[in-house]
């Protein structure tokens, strides 16, 4: 649309962000809402996916400063360098809650899973740009969020939620126990 309109249009593409108030189907309020319901946490594979965390309110600075420092037309990648394995995010969240490593399930991974997931943000960067929080923190305050505000995710996994669940996860859960019984 700029190219063809002239519309003052900026790009950001973001890594995984994670806090407050995101909707339970994303692995980090997936993982901590299964958690606190002593549910089955279904990390895909061997768990060695690598992800760049980002907190929602570094994201939302960064779109800020992009929203009225950017350049129209411009693309901007924002990222924080927070890389983890998904086995380590799983693995944090069961240890913030007090809850046992063995709800941790590997379950079947999805077909053309990435593995890494990685941005250069050096343009945002130059702006001056950087993200505030640290993996662990912005891990802990969104745990502590879900666990204080269980009155919101439990109306947002209900209905349609847990038909999609179901349809994601249910499968692959059974399955899991299944290989688990037989060894």
């Amino acid at each position: 649309f700029f190219s063809s309109y002239g519309l003052p249009v900026i790009v950001s593409r973001g890594v995984n962000t994670v806090g407050p108030c995101q909707y339970p189907e994303k692995m980090v309020p997936l993982f901590v809402t299964n958690a606190l319901r002593d549910e089955p946490l279904p990390l895909y594979g061997d768990g060695r996916q690598v992800r760049d965390w980002l907190f929602v309110e570094d994201h939302c600075e960064a779109l800020d400063l992009l929203l009225h420092e950017g350049v129209p037309g411009e693309v901007y990648n924002v990222a924080a360098e927070n890389y983890r394995y998904n086995i380590q995010v799983s693995e944090a969240i069961v240890k913030l809650l007090g809850k046992p490593r063995s709800l941790i399930r590997h379950v079947e991974d999805r077909p053309g899973h990435d593995r890494r997931y990685s941005l250069d943000w050096s343009k945002i960067k130059a702006m001056g740009w950087a993200p505030r929080h640290g993996f662990d923190e912005a891990l802990a305050q969104t745990v502590a969020w879900y666990a204080d505000n269980e009155w919101w995710w439990q109306k947002a996994r209900s209905g349609a939620y847990e038909d999609y669940y179901q349809r994601q996860y249910g499968w692959r859960l059974e399955a899991a126990a299944h290989r688990e019984g037989e060894g």
